[in-house]
């Protein structure tokens, strides 16, 4: 993931509060799932809000969470969160995540999903929109 292209890059402060952290007064490892849900939320309304794939009856669905934590938080740290797609293709999509601060990244991560419509209860190609925005990053950053 730490080569893979930044597609549609979308960033966030993230707030943690009380109940994030543990006995020890860390970030939670469950606080990081998530985290990485609402950045893809923040993704989805950036590149193709909910009401607009409920108008077309389908929905991304998560197959896979990856994680590999790096260095704990605490609450009196202020992190921002990354998301950006490493790759998309037909229905299928791979989104990689970040979680640092500005001397540390604090957890990476990926997850792997499918579109799919809701209707016929089975994946669907990926939205146009969609597909289009991440062909036009893709060769904008292979250009350079």
């Amino acid at each position: 993931m730490k080569n893979s292209p930044r597609i549609m890059l979308v960033e966030m402060p993230i707030k943690i509060y009380a109940y994030d952290i543990d006995l020890m007064g860390i970030v939670s490892n469950l606080v990081y799932v998530r985290w990485f849900e609402h950045l893809r939320s923040a993704f989805l309304d950036t590149y193709f809000p909910l009401e607009n794939m409920l108008l077309e009856n389908s929905s991304p669905i998560l197959a896979k969470t990856e994680i590999e934590y790096k260095y704990p938080l605490t609450i009196q740290e202020k992190p921002i969160g990354t998301t950006w797609i490493i790759n998309m293709k037909r229905s299928r999509w791979e989104m990689g995540f970040e979680i640092s601060t500005a001397d540390r990244i604090h957890c990476t991560g990926k997850q792997t999903g499918y579109y799919f419509n809701m209707e016929a209860q089975k994946p669907a190609p990926m939205p146009a929109i969609l597909y289009n925005q991440f062909i036009k990053e893709k060769t904008l950053l292979e250009i350079k």
